[in-house]
């Protein structure tokens, strides 16, 4: 029987308006545009695995004015059974700011994403089984219990820990078998800085189980468990908007292993993934299917951090 992934994770909308430049304290500044798109991490990431071709189910919550993301999800082969809509709450939301450059800064409201009961945990996790992958970021609430109790029930836990903030004190990291991470949420779980080969070597002595998988920009990405060290280069492409980048690799990678590849294999189409998705406009609109993975050509980038 194949393995499947539940991805216990938030859902937004996000209203995305172009800048200049990000605004500073006191000022004022106009958009040039307002754009809303579908996101939250637990979306991007689970569109991401479903258009790799993983078996995936997504739960959350969202409000009546989220009811679309149903139909956005289920498109890109996501299971929406384990989802709910809140009579009590509107859906999560975000506020970005996109510059000329396609950088991003983002204001997080958590709406429904943060009104979990653990009735509704315990019935979702129910449906899955010893061997099966929960995934997991840090937009909603009751986290903690999640994973204790997916550990509980011999699923592998797999965590994008963002944001890196105080709320992941609440989390056993210990029950975490596979962290995919950027250089910056490293750092914070680690206290340890410097390059990436330094933090994936903080997470392997920190977190001796579990698999470490970084992300860092132009450096690519890299994997490690205990003594294994398997690199992977980013690709060069034009930069159009960076929003979900992390996710796109996130759900890719993560469907990628689960499906059986080796991890130079995994990390390499996580990477082909990300690319295409950080050359195109908006969050979950610019992931790319497996298809066009498999199809795009680009060079890796050789990085000054080599």
């Amino acid at each position: 029987m194949s393995m499947k992934i539940l991805n216990f994770g938030s859902l937004n909308i996000d209203f995305v308006y172009d800048v200049v430049d990000f605004v500073t304290k006191g000022q004022t500044i106009t958009s040039s545009g307002l754009n809303q798109y579908p996101g939250g991490k637990g979306l991007n990431q689970s569109i991401a695995a479903g258009k790799a071709g993983a078996s995936i189910s997504h739960a959350g919550l969202v409000g009546k004015d989220g009811v679309f993301l149903y139909d956005l999800l289920a498109e890109a082969g996501v299971d929406t059974t384990k989802m709910r809509t809140t009579e009590k709450e509107r859906t999560g939301n975000a506020i970005i700011q996109r510059n000329q450059d396609g950088d991003n800064c983002i204001v997080l409201y958590s709406g429904a994403n943060r009104t979990f009961t653990e009735e509704f945990v315990d019935e979702v996790l129910s449906k899955f089984d010893k061997g099966d992958w929960l995934l997991v970021q840090n937009e909603t609430n009751l986290l903690g219990y999640i994973v204790e109790q997916a550990h509980r029930r011999g699923m592998k836990v797999a965590m994008n820990p963002s944001p890196a903030d105080e709320l992941l004190d609440q989390v056993d990291l210990s029950l975490i078998d596979c962290f995919i991470l950027n250089g910056g949420e490293a750092e914070a779980i680690t206290g340890k800085t410097g390059t990436p080969e330094t933090l994936l070597d903080a997470m392997c002595e920190k977190f001796p189980g579990a698999a470490t998988i970084l992300t860092s920009g132009s450096w690519g990405s890299g994997y490690a468990r205990g003594t294994q060290r398997v690199r992977q280069r980013a690709y060069r492409v034009p930069v159009v908007d960076t929003t979900a980048a992390g996710d796109t690799f996130t759900g890719y990678v993560l469907a990628n292993l689960v499906a059986g590849e080796d991890i130079a294999t995994s990390l390499d189409r996580a990477s082909r993934a990300a690319a295409i998705a950080v050359s195109r406009q908006g969050a979950a609109p610019s992931i790319p299917s497996a298809g066009e993975v498999d199809i795009f050509q680009a060079s890796p980038i050789i990085s000054t951090e080599e």
